[in-house]
């Protein structure tokens, strides 16, 4: 009687221990999995996650509308056509360009659209000495245009259209007809027979002008190539000056007319349109360095053919 009373009371006390003890989970069951038997209240649901950075590829993080009203504040004043150049316009045109101002970090970035700008809002100026640099943008045709800018050396592979002129026109001043001819091409218009379409439609305008910039034309670099910093000097540029920085652009533009002249005025417009870009009241980026091209020698020899833009290019 005494061994089983004694047994009986052993058994119990091996029970209440068991019930007492939390239940053995992780690497007490062999990695089984639990919950703690001390809660039935399920865990909180995870925070959110924190949204992710605006992407760089899309520009319109980069430049607004009304950084864009801001940057050119009396753009068309000198247009027949009301509003012409839009900020709708140039981010619809820029699209078709995936990595102008998309490529490298966001100050590579916001160099390019004001390199872009500085030197397009030159183009386009109807200057006013009181007001420096805020009248880019004014003109969409060139302004007493000499001659049909009709290139006759370029004319077997780009025909002069009869009747048809290719003085400036659009942001960057599209020239002659071998660069009306190359940018037709590129985005599959006619603009050999129908170059006024860069007068007359602000997207296809825009797009010219990113066509030339992103274009490389050797021996020349394309612009977008200097101002992300992919080009490398080759010895003859070093030799000739020509190193990285604002001013090279000017000479893929415009060398012939304008670099290795000393001092111009020309060229130092296009500097005040850039620095104005790039100071804290628009983009805050920094200029770089070689913003001009007083001593660069041009890429290729100066050819004396009318005033208008890209002399001596493509």
């Amino acid at each position: 009687m005494r061994y089983w009373a004694l047994t009986m009371l052993w058994l119990l006390a091996t029970l209440l221990i068991t019930k007492g003890s939390p239940e053995q989970c992780g690497s007490q069951a062999g990695g089984a999995l639990c919950q703690s038997q001390y809660s039935t209240t399920p865990p909180p649901p995870p925070p959110p996650a924190t949204p992710s950075p605006p992407s760089v590829g899309d520009i319109t993080n980069l430049i607004t509308s009304s950084m864009f009203d801001v940057m050119l504040p009396y753009r068309n004043i000198g247009s027949d056509i009301e509003d012409f150049y839009t900020y709708d316009a140039f981010i619809t045109a820029a699209k078709s360009f995936p990595t102008f101002a998309t490529t490298g970090d966001t100050d590579t970035c916001k160099s390019e659209l004001a390199a872009f700008f500085g030197q397009t809002s030159h183009q386009t100026t109807c200057g006013a000495p009181s007001q420096p640099f805020v009248y880019g943008y004014c003109h969409v045709q060139q302004v007493s245009p000499i001659g049909d800018y009709c290139n006759q050396e370029s004319e077997t592979q780009w025909p002069c259209a009869p009747g048809k002129q290719y003085y400036g026109r659009g942001p960057i001043q599209l020239s002659y007809n071998y660069n009306y001819g190359q940018a037709g091409e590129a985005l599959g218009l006619d603009l050999l027979n129908n170059p006024d379409l860069v007068a007359s439609d602000p997207v296809i305008s825009f797009k010219t002008a990113l066509w030339f910039w992103m274009t490389t034309q050797l021996p020349k670099p394309s612009c977008h190539d200097v101002i992300i910093g992919y080009w490398t000097p080759t010895q003859d540029d070093q030799d000739a000056g020509r190193v990285r920085g604002y001013g090279v652009i000017t000479n893929i533009l415009n060398g012939g007319l304008e670099c290795a002249r000393g001092h111009d005025t020309r060229v130092e417009d296009r500097i005040g349109f850039y620095q104005r870009y790039c100071s804290d009241e628009i983009f805050d980026v920094s200029t770089g360095d070689i913003l001009d091209c007083y001593n660069q020698a041009p890429f290729a020899p100066f050819v004396p053919f009318g005033t208008g833009l890209l002399l001596d290019s493509m």
